[in-house]
Parts: C-alpha cells; structure tokens; sequence
C-alpha cells in the first residue's frame, strides 16, 4: 500500500451523468480542505451514459482521480467491493454519484476518525424527496433486520460512511457473492460510531434503487446474516401441522361418535390451500438460502475489471477479480 495517500473516496456510479460532474465538484473541494494526500476512486458499475468517459477525462489532468471501469453492471454493492480492493488510503469513505448524502459530512467523519473510531458512518434522521412508500419500506426492512440478525446492524443507515485501513483489509477478507456491505461492516467489529444527518433529494437523474433492487438487497442482507427466516418456517410448521391434527381428531369424533354429516368440500379446501401456501412459502424461503449456496460455490470472480484509469491497478485477490489486457 502507498504510503502517499491518506484518504481514499469511493463513488459507485451508473448512469450519473446528469450529476457526476457537480459530484467531483463537490468533493473535490471538500478534500481540498484537509491538506492532506487524497484519492477519488471512481466506480464505473456498467454505465450506458457518457459519465465514465467524463471522468476518464478527468483522470488525464487530474491525479488524484481514478476510474475503475467494470465490464459490466455487477451491482452497487460489488462496484463498492471492488473499490475497496484497489482503495489505497489510511482511511476509506464510501459515498453514492447522486449527492443525496453530502460531500460535506466527510470533513466530520474525518475528525471521529482522528480520535480513535474505526468506523464513522452516517444515520438519516429525515429523507427529503422520497414517497411515503420508499420512506415506509424502508424503515420497516432496517428494522425487520435488526430484528432477524444476529449481530447489531444499525438502522436508517446506507453505505455512506469512512473505515479505517484495518476494516478495509478485513473486509477484503470476506469472500461472499451476495454481499451487504454494511451488515458486513457491522459484523467485523471495531469501534463504530454514527453521525446523525438529513438526507437530500437527487440533484438529478433516477433513482437506482426501485423496488426490485430494494427487495433483492433485502434478502441479501437478512438471509447473509440469520437464519432465523427458516427457524420461523419451522415453527409455522409445528403449529400447523399440530392444527390439522387437532382437526382430524374432530372429524373423527364426529365420523364416529355422531350422525353429523360431515361437510368435507369447503373445510377440506381451505385446510389444503393453507397447508400448500404454507409450503410454498417454506420452499421459498428455502430456495432463497440453496441459490446463495450455489452462488458461492460456482466460483466465479465478483467483478470484472475492463480497464483502470489515473494509476497502476493495485493488487488485489485473485478469486475477486479478473483484469482484461487491452
């Protein structure tokens, strides 16, 4: 590791073209204020806009900028893994293209760091621009997985935050392919504190979160660090299966003891839609913790590098990465 940088801020970007520019802008002046050697490591995570070759650009005349251009989208948390690899600084910041969490916060994780947290990172205590449904879902998976972890993961938090080189290196440890970088950040330890903030609108552009990445990031956090989904599956079970064998009893009862007719059609296609539904969903929950299984086990690279731009690639695990010759 060069002993020449001092901070190192990773900006995931993917189709940001409409804000990266202010986004350089913006941090470049906040670390200009430290007096100290510094590095914006750009992740270009499959962009189908012209914002990677902005700052390829960039690079050319600006040395403290480099582009690590993926081959493709692999994903925001893997654009964030892969600029952990070839991070360089004493102390690492992570924070998203679109400028909803500011640049500015970055000068008071700096002082916490100074004074001995490993890991600062930052807490939303209003977000500004977002539905009443994105603000609603959210909060309810931060607390869902609070809840279903094992480990303490705080809650209204992303990915905005500084670690210190020693976290950095333990992370890069970490193998897994549907990774969750904060729960992982919880999990190594360390000192840890929180800098609480209200979180902007989008200057511009699109949000790369919808529903379905929201709901994909989800699974990945909860089924990466508890199993209690399937221990609930198995309580489910017990009681249902204890249910329908209480209900055999009464239809027996009645079967034998009785002159009742037992109506069987409705009763009998209510219990088999619950029981099957019930099944269904073990089976999912199932197949969600096979298909980590089998993604870990494949062993193929997290990400693939297409070029690096404004330096020389750094080394970094060889399962991680491939690094194509042009």
């Amino acid at each position: 590791m060069s002993t020449t940088i001092r901070y190192s801020i990773i900006i995931p970007m993917f189709n940001e073209e409409a804000v990266i520019q202010e986004t350089y802008r913006r941090i470049k002046k906040v670390m200009g204020t430290t007096g100290e050697p510094y590095e914006l490591l750009f992740v270009n995570d499959g962009s189908t806009d012209h914002c990677a070759e902005m700052i390829e650009e960039y690079s050319y005349w600006d040395e403290s900028v480099r582009l690590i251009d993926l081959s493709r989208n692999f994903g925001h948390q893997v654009a964030i893994t892969a600029g952990m690899d070839y991070a360089q600084g004493d102390a690492i910041v992570i924070i998203d293209a679109d400028l909803q969490d500011p640049p500015e916060l970055i000068l008071e994780m700096i002082e916490e760091w100074k004074v001995g947290f490993e890991v600062v990172y930052a807490k939303r205590v209003k977000r500004r621009g977002e539905s009443l449904f994105k603000k609603w879902t959210a909060s309810l998976f931060y607390r869902v997985l609070r809840y279903s972890t094992d480990i303490s993961i705080p809650v209204d938090t992303g990915d905005f935050r500084l670690i210190d080189r020693k976290v950095c290196d333990q992370l890069k440890r970490l193998p897994e392919k549907n990774r969750f970088v904060r729960g992982l950040v919880s999990w190594v330890g360390f000192r840890q504190k929180a800098i609480e903030y209200e979180r902007d609108e989008r200057l511009a552009g699109e949000t790369k979160y919808p529903l379905k990445r929201m709901i994909k990031l989800s699974l990945d956090g909860i089924t990466s660090f508890s199993y209690k989904p399937l221990k609930l599956a198995g309580y489910l079970g017990g009681v249902l299966s204890a249910a329908g064998f209480l209900y055999l009893m009464y239809v027996l009862y009645l079967a034998i003891f009785t002159d009742s007719v037992v109506k069987g059609w409705a009763s009998m296609i209510g219990i088999t839609l619950t029981f099957n539904g019930f099944v269904l969903v073990m089976l999912g929950i199932l197949g969600e913790y096979v298909g980590r299984i089998y993604d870990e086990t494949k062993g193929r690279p997290l990400y693939i590098v297409q070029e690096v731009y404004g330096g020389q690639p750094q080394v970094v695990p060889e399962k991680r990465k491939i690094q194509l010759n042009k």
